[in-house]
């Protein structure tokens, strides 16, 4: 575990995460690792009929999703658990859900119900496909964004059929989008000393994630086939094929070409008419592989990345997860971070990517057991221990 500073980004922030499965707990996560103090809100056992979602509690997903959080078991449907919710959202800062949009008024946790309770509440919405319009109340999932977005169908090789992305591209984009939505809304209120709400969804996210694919659409009237390993627009940009495996190739600009090709032993091609610029050689596209797929099979991936970084070529390896952790690199980065678990030890956990050189980030602590914090939450709320176990008994928390 990094050595804990003595004030982090957020440590003034008291963040209330309502938020499940992953878009929602990856926003709440980053701002609990710069400090927030994020309580995590679940149901009791046995009240939340999808309870265990994320796997078991000690488990890589529901550890990675929840670490530097609090959590205080609430019973939201309870007269006592929306009371204590009341007195939380007095001393919080922001909200965070991700129900489905009518979910909130039911529970009372939409944002005007939130503001009369306290006007400088941020609530900050998580849904599928937006708050309103025709899908509003459809259950929103990463893959079904993906494939609504965009990304499925420009994802694998041509003709293969629509292909998901290996990761939740969707949910964590979303998470990231309403992570900055809430800073923007926080530095806001410093002006105005008023909350606001902020939300975005899956599908919203997916669509930005699309980016030049989606502007090449909107600006060029093109819709982006599925194009493999290659990048769509630039060429060699792609999986070559080696000796012993592959490597990724990243020539873009027309220099980067010219010494690639002085490194194969080909400069002449760098002069081509049929290669010299990038739509000549996007134009070309099969020819340029055609070249350069038996020019490559003639060396070993190892020597190929020290050769191609030794003129300026961009080019990487291609990992398994094993072997990304155990990259020079990415262990000078950091990017496994060590924190002790009380009952699994000493684990690893993904790190935060994003350094602060004065109030740096960094994972507190492993993610809690269900309501591990709820007496110290409530006493911390003014509730006496007959308070807390008159909640208990109402099966409130």
């Amino acid at each position: 575990m990094s050595d804990q500073p003595t004030k982090r980004a957020l440590s003034h922030i008291r963040v209330i995460d309502l938020t499940r499965v992953r878009a929602g707990p990856a926003c709440c996560r980053i701002l609990a690792d710069n400090g927030a103090d994020v309580i995590k809100v679940e149901a009791p056992a046995g009240v939340d009929p999808n309870e265990g979602i994320n796997g078991p509690r000690d488990g890589h997903d529901m550890q990675n999703l929840h670490r530097s959080k609090r959590s205080l078991t609430l019973n939201l449907k309870s007269p006592e658990g929306k009371a204590v919710l009341t007195k939380l959202i007095e001393s919080a800062d922001v909200v965070v859900e991700n129900f489905r949009p009518d979910v909130k008024y039911r529970l009372g946790v939409d944002y005007d119900s939130l503001c009369a309770i306290n006007p400088r509440i941020i609530l900050a919405s998580i849904s599928g496909f937006g708050q309103d319009g025709p899908y509003a109340k459809r259950p929103g999932f990463d893959q079904i964004a993906q494939g609504l977005g965009g990304l499925m169908a420009v994802t694998g090789l041509p003709g293969q059929g629509p292909v998901r992305a290996g990761t939740a591209v969707a949910d964590l984009s979303a998470g990231v989008f309403a992570a900055t939505g809430i800073l923007m809304a926080l530095l806001e209120r410093e002006q105005s000393g008023k909350g606001q709400w902020v939300h975005t969804s899956l599908l919203e996210a997916q669509i930005a994630m699309m980016d030049f694919q989606a502007a090449r659409y909107l600006v060029e009237g093109v819709v982006p086939p599925q194009a493999g390993n290659d990048h769509p627009v630039t060429t060699p940009t792609g999986v070559m094929p080696t000796r012993n495996g592959y490597l990724n190739l990243g020539v873009a600009g027309d220099g980067q070409w010219r010494s690639l090709c002085q490194e194969l032993g080909r400069p002449e091609l760098g002069t081509d008419e049929r290669f010299a610029t990038v739509a000549a050689r996007t134009a070309n596209r099969p020819q340029v592989r055609e070249i350069l797929e038996p020019l490559f099979m003639e060396d070993t991936t190892e020597s190929w990345l020290d050769r191609l970084e030794a003129c300026s070529v961009p080019a990487g390896p291609i990992y398994e997860m094993d072997k990304v952790f155990a990259d020079p690199q990415v262990q000078h980065l950091g990017m496994a971070e060590p924190v002790h678990h009380p009952t699994r030890g000493d684990i690893r956990l993904v790190a935060t990517p994003v350094h602060l050189t004065r109030t740096p980030g960094g994972i507190s602590h492993a993610a809690p057991d269900a309501g591990e914090q709820t007496d110290t939450i409530l006493g911390e709320l003014g509730f006496s221990a007959d308070d807390i176990a008159t909640l208990r008994a109402a099966k409130a928390v």
